[in-house]
């Protein structure tokens, strides 16, 4: 049986693992076996695109939904539903057997990710102090970070047989899933599938709130050329070879735990300034991967610097959404994380097809000026 009240560590690690397994591996992974993937089911740039946009589709869906349900049965059962849904989503990757059947993977494992963010937000402002709250939230979202790094040793180790990675992967998850179900408490009342009323906040769009969703949408599509293209290009452009391309994702997802230190960031440096620079230097790490593809020791920095400083702007989003709305932290969470994941899904198909028709410098370029267009879609002071 959980504890009454869980500690604040063990909630923001069980959090963390959670988030780890639904975006480090359920969701990101996808863009670490893109190479291998491509050549097994003969996928073009457009169609690898189209598939990772299938997974952030899910994610929006799944977002609203578990924002929904988070206020009617509590954040137990919904993220424990996210880490069934992530297992399940995994296992079907590995068994898949056709183009289809892989969609259908990456779609129910992206809604994994849909599933996870609401519930642990709201299982932290629930049980962690006021004081504390902004560490433990992203610290829990620096999860990204660790999965996308375990991921990659996991393809190091399993080589060419992919599936059985994919197979790790949903282990994984069941053993987090478990770890989740015996640390978030159960709800105090019963279940009451009306009380999703409760999470709508009274007003829809308070001040601030149109540019939190617009930051949001940018910063998703620009990011969504390292994340679903980066190996692939250090690949086919750079002639990096697979294990050294592997070691990029590692390092991408390593240099993510340090969005942890997003909430001790903002308090030195100010929401709207640490947004801003952060912004502009994920742009220009996107435009060093692309123009500096052929040079190893470049593009490894700039995937470690595109890693710290996206986690640390979903964790600047997270703060962002529940100051915005104070009353309602799943609806602050779930509005920017489901236009992130917009973003990524307009994102995916036009950098895909934009690289088939121009370069991949071209449309990481494309993708790098929009995010520095966003640097100026800013919260006020």
């Amino acid at each position: 049986m959980p504890r009454e009240v869980p500690a604040p560590i063990r909630l923001a690690a069980a959090g963390l693992a959670l988030v780890a397994v639904c975006y480090g591996l359920a969701r990101f992974a996808y863009g670490l076996f893109l190479p291998v993937l491509t050549e097994e089911f003969g996928l073009d740039g457009a169609v690898a695109g189209t598939i990772a946009s299938s997974s952030y589709i899910s994610y929006c869906v799944a977002v609203v939904a578990a924002t929904a349900a988070t206020a009617a049965w509590g954040p137990r059962a919904v993220a424990v539903a996210a880490g069934v849904t992530a297992a399940t989503g995994t296992g079907v990757i590995a068994a898949a057997g056709s183009t289809g059947m892989l969609a259908t993977g990456v779609v129910v494992a992206g809604a994994s990710t849909g599933l996870a963010s609401p519930p642990l937000a709201d299982a932290v402002a629930r049980w962690v102090a006021a004081d504390r709250a902004d560490r433990a939230q992203t610290a829990v979202n620096a999860g990204t970070g660790l999965g996308v790094m375990i991921s990659g040793p996991v393809a190091l180790l399993t080589g060419q047989n992919w599936r059985l990675a994919w197979v790790v992967f949903a282990l994984t998850a069941v053993v987090v899933t478990i770890w989740i179900a015996l640390t978030i408490p159960k709800r105090d009342s019963a279940a009451d599938p009306s009380r999703w009323r409760e999470l709508l906040p009274a007003r829809w769009f308070p001040s601030g709130s149109l540019r939190l969703l617009t930051a949001a949408i940018v910063m998703g599509a620009g990011s969504s050329a390292i994340w679903t293209f980066g190996r692939d290009i250090a690949i086919s452009s750079g002639g990096v070879t697979s294990d050294a391309s592997t070691v990029l994702w590692i390092v991408l997802g390593a240099a993510g735990l340090l969005g942890a230190l997003t909430g001790d960031l903002t308090a030195r440096v100010g929401l709207a300034r640490s947004w801003s620079i952060s912004m502009l230097v994920l742009a220009a790490a996107t435009a060093t991967f692309a123009i500096a593809v052929r040079h190893y020791a470049v593009i490894l920095v700039a995937a470690a610097v595109f890693g710290a400083v996206y986690i640390a702007l979903t964790g600047l989003q997270l703060l962002w959404g529940v100051r915005i709305y104070p009353d309602h932290p799943a609806f602050g969470v779930g509005a920017p994380f489901f236009l992130i994941a917009a973003g990524q899904a307009i994102g995916s198909p036009l950098i895909g097809l934009l690289s088939d028709a121009t370069t991949a410098t071209i449309a990481f370029g494309v993708a790098a000026a929009g995010l520095a267009v966003g640097a100026t879609v800013r919260p006020r002071a």
